[in-house]
């Protein structure tokens, strides 16, 4: 796939006005990052009632409720530009011109404002931005300002410890001073007891300065050139930042401090960085003709995905809004190994695995959290921070009367995630071959959760039969169920490859199969057991093939879902938790699900039955933004391209265009992740086995082209399919 670099509007994402009432979305839209860390899209001079964050991987902080949430790391971005005293912001005077726009390919957001003073003074300003991915420590700001009078400007940069998450402070000051022609700022988390380390320096490159000037300002140290202004000459500061923490090198402040010393000057790092994404594309991107739209949501979902996979950190993983916004206080979810893992397995199996080891640094925590319930084993929590504890809440606000608490289960008994790490580990090692990794950490991985299905297992006299009771599916509209069939079925193969991952070790690595044997207490009593759960686990499938989603499921009240269009709002904010609870509604389907994930394991006509059942039950729309891609999927296997593409773009538009209206608290990682999978998966019709790979497409009407790269045991394929 040598395709020269595809027009710029399908590499850039952009908007030609600024409108507030939107803002906390396009800040969503315009992060940029760098696998270290993210920083939302607000802006440099701030705007009232932005949320304005950076997020850093691996720095939590202790939250009520929460447990422990992502703290909102000191704020690097703030540059204020006065004209003639006047100080530039849009919520004053009046902005003639506006353009903002992130280019995907290089990761460099730019505002074009033409902005006039309340009293009449007019300038073209022009901020640049990037994280470097050259160098993930720094972040660069280029300001150019174009003066349509005399007089003069001022320029500040400031770095700001005294950020909040949405009202709760983490940051206490522990330091500041000026440093060479920079400053620095040195603030710890007031519980976890991180420091976080920010040194900053402002360059002029072009204009006449009359005076510098550095301000102490607890907690906010500020540097201001004060600057000639002349019309039509530009003006163009420089704003270098370098950040490290505690959790890199135990004097993040001498780090931080190196970074910016090392930054040469704006166009070097700007070629460095741009150098590292044009690497990061030769892997990952994913060539679309004929449907624009569909080309540029998808790069951009890609886009999102890379600035927040961890490169150099197996202790951190990817959260459910990645690290583009408050929501779900960047916490991870089985999104990362279900929809995320994925992509990075077959386009950046190094950060695959980070994201596994991950899984594997937190196994004590998931034995901790097993005992306590009262299993053995390993079991995952359903919300997993930075220790692997559960920090699910047990208790929210309800989404439409915040006078009343909602009782939240997931974390009690939405259990199928521990099935969903393993099947993460055992896709990594089918697909990449890594022996040694599975050797060392993935087959542990695999053994320990089966030992928790074993235990967790229910054993009922009357039918003979294992049973889950008291679950929650991925369908999270019906709680309280039990023998959900996605769960069993997870359970079951984790069970299964446990029996099959040891029986390898035997074989390849008797040293290390005897070590697990031992200190996982792999008796041959409870080796049949295993067997016993496996051969009796509980399934309710009809004689068509129909397999009931849980026990009751065909007894519950049918919803015909078309009857309730046009709707804004999803299905249980429609009907109620405890009614749609009682309804035949998904959030998204359980089985379609396993038929995916284990989809060797099916025939086509099974699926089909299976499909044409589910399909019209599920909230598509309103309801779980992980179901879109994986529908998308289902409906390719089925011989449904084009309603396949009805789903995929649902997905692909989910962020860009606020389809649920929650994107201002970050970025739908599974959805985004997620496409990748629709086309790939879908409409490829990529099939990977350890021996070999297949490709059977299906493309939507219109597409021309369809081309991509993958992985496939080390060695890099390309796939070029030719539409219609």
């Amino acid at each position: 796939m040598n395709d020269k670099l595809p027009p710029r509007n399908l590499w850039t994402v952009s908007e030609d006005r600024f409108d507030p009432s939107k803002q906390h979305h396009a800040e969503t839209i315009f992060t940029i990052g760098n696998g270290y860390l993210s920083t939302r899209g607000a802006f440099e001079e701030g705007f009232p009632g932005d949320r304005r964050a950076t997020f850093i991987h691996g720095v939590f902080d202790a939250a009520p409720v929460v447990f422990t949430e992502l703290a909102n790391a000191p704020d690097w971005l703030p540059m204020v530009i006065h004209l003639d005293g006047e100080r530039f912001s849009l919520a004053s005077g009046k902005a003639l011109s506006y353009r903002r726009t992130v280019d995907l390919y290089t990761g460099v957001l730019r505002r074009e404002v033409t902005w006039m003073s309340p009293s009449g003074k007019i300038a073209a300003i022009v901020f640049e931005r990037f994280a470097s991915l050259a160098d993930p420590h720094t972040l660069l700001i280029r300001c150019q300002i174009i003066p349509q009078f005399d007089g003069w400007v001022s320029v500040s940069g400031t770095v700001k410890g005294d950020t909040d998450n949405e009202g709760l402070a983490h940051w206490k000051w522990l330091e500041q001073g000026r440093q060479g022609q920079g400053a620095y700022l040195l603030n710890e988390t007031r519980k976890s007891g991180i420091r976080c380390a920010t040194a900053m320096q402002l360059r002029l490159v072009q204009g006449g300065l009359q005076e510098e000037a550095f301000c102490d300002v607890d907690n906010a140290p500020m540097i201001t050139l004060k600057l000639a202004a002349v019309a039509g000459q530009p003006i163009i500061v420089d704003k270098f930042v370098a950040i490290a923490t505690s959790r890199d090198v135990p004097d993040p402040l001498s780090k931080a401090l190196g970074h910016l010393a090392n930054i040469v000057d704006w166009e070097r790092a700007l070629q460095q960085h741009a150098h590292a994404w044009e690497q990061e594309w030769q892997r990952v991107d994913v060539v679309i003709e004929g449907d624009d739209e569909a080309q540029l949501a998808l790069r951009f979902n890609l886009f999102q995905m890379l600035i927040a996979a961890p490169r150099n950190d197996e202790r951190v993983n990817i959260g459910a809004k990645t690290l583009s916004g408050f929501g779900y206080r960047g916490h991870c979810f089985w999104d990362t190994e279900i929809f995320m893992l994925p992509l990075f397995i077959y386009t950046s199996p190094d950060i695959a695995r980070n994201l596994l080891n991950y899984r594997y640094h937190n196994l004590p925590a998931a034995r901790k959290n097993a005992r306590s319930n009262g299993w053995e084993g390993a079991q995952f929590p359903w919300e997993s921070a930075d220790t692997g504890e559960e920090v699910t809440p047990r208790f929210v606000p309800h989404f439409s009367d915040p006078t009343k608490l909602v009782r939240i289960w997931t974390g009690d008994i939405e259990i199928h995630i521990s099935a969903d790490v393993a099947w993460g580990a055992y896709h990594y090692w089918q697909a990449t071959g890594d022996d040694a990794w599975f050797i060392e950490r993935g087959a542990e991985l695999i053994l320990d959760t089966a030992k928790f299905w074993a235990s967790r297992a229910e054993y009922n006299p009357e039918t003979g039969k294992y049973e889950y009771n008291d679950v929650i599916g991925p369908d999270e509209y019906h709680e309280h169920v039990d023998n959900n069939y996605y769960t069993n079925r997870m359970a079951q193969w984790n069970l299964e490859t446990a029996l099959q991952a040891l029986q390898w070790l035997k074989e390849n690595a008797p040293a290390k199969a005897q070590e697990l044997t031992a200190s996982l207490d792999l008796s041959e009593e409870r080796l049949k057991k295993w067997q016993d759960v496996i051969a009796r686990m509980t399934f309710h499938i009809l004689p068509s093939g129909l397999i009931e989603q849980f026990e009751g499921y065909f007894d519950r009240k049918d919803v015909d879902l078309q009857a309730l269009e046009p709707r804004a709002i999803s299905v249980q904010a429609l009907f109620g938790i405890e009614e749609t609870n009682q309804t035949q509604a998904l959030k998204q389907p359980d089985v379609l699900m396993a038929f995916h994930v284990l989809r060797d394991l099916y025939s086509e006509e099974q699926l089909k039955v299976n499909e044409a059942y589910y399909t019209p039950r599920t909230d598509h729309t309103f309801g779980s933004s992980l179901g879109p891609s994986i529908q998308a999927i289902i409906a390719c296997r089925v011989g449904k391209p084009d309603e396949a593409y009805e789903h995929f773009i649902r997905a692909a538009r989910a962020d860009l265009r606020d389809v649920r209206g929650n994107a201002g608290d970050g970025i739908h990682a599974a959805s985004a992740a997620g496409t990748w999978q629709a086309v790939v998966f879908g409409f490829a019709g990529l099939h990977v086995t350890p021996d070999d790979w297949s490709a059977t497409p299906r493309l939507p009407a219109g597409w021309k082209r369809l081309s991509f790269k993958f992985f496939h045991r080390g060695e890099l394929q390309v796939v070029d399919i030719p539409g219609g």
